[in-house]
């Protein structure tokens, strides 16, 4: 793992351990993770290996992600204040994050290292995985599945509170004459 990985994987933690105390939901707040992910994407994805069972690993951990993501953004707190979309990520959700990063984080260091590379290589061969880019792409896609259904379900969420403060704030009071 090189000094970038490392950088990249913290600064996808901070951003939603930032994320704790509330926030606006701006175009910052969306555009940030996807910049980092989208800048991963585009160092780490090379080419897309499609021999063997190199499409159902890449298929199989961007799925996982997707779940990571919709939990996240069901575990974020999402509500309407003066007119705004304010977010505040849960400590389960939170929780949710960090574990999905270390987990990418632990994979890549231990499959660096000697012991892991060779099981990673066995389940490899025995699984009919072709190559460690194989591993790479699955990787960023669970993390780029992650990133993007979370923001999404944020941003849906926030929508519909924003849609249910405004059909509120039109509403009649109970017993006035319309």
């Amino acid at each position: 793992m090189t000094i970038t990985d490392w950088i990249i994987d913290i600064a996808l933690i901070l951003i939603v351990l930032r994320q704790m105390r509330e926030e606006r939901l701006t175009a910052r707040t969306i555009l940030l993770p996807l910049a980092i992910i989208g800048w991963a994407a585009s160092n780490y994805l090379h080419h897309i290996p499609t021999a063997g069972n190199d499409v159902p690993l890449a298929v199989v951990f961007a799925g996982v992600g997707v779940v990571f993501g919709l939990f996240g953004g069901q575990l974020t707190r999402v509500r309407c204040s003066g007119g705004q979309v304010r977010i505040k990520a849960s400590l389960s959700a939170a929780a949710l994050w960090v574990v999905s990063m270390g987990f990418r984080l632990g994979f890549a260091v231990w499959s660096s290292h000697p012991s892991g590379g060779a099981q990673v290589a066995h389940f490899s061969a025995a699984h009919d995985i072709t190559s460690s880019q194989a591993w790479v792409v699955a990787l960023v896609l669970m993390a780029f599945g992650e990133v993007v259904v979370r923001l999404g379900t944020i941003i849906v969420r926030g929508q519909l509170a924003l849609a249910r403060a405004n059909r509120n704030e039109l509403a009649p009071l109970p017993g006035a004459y319309v």
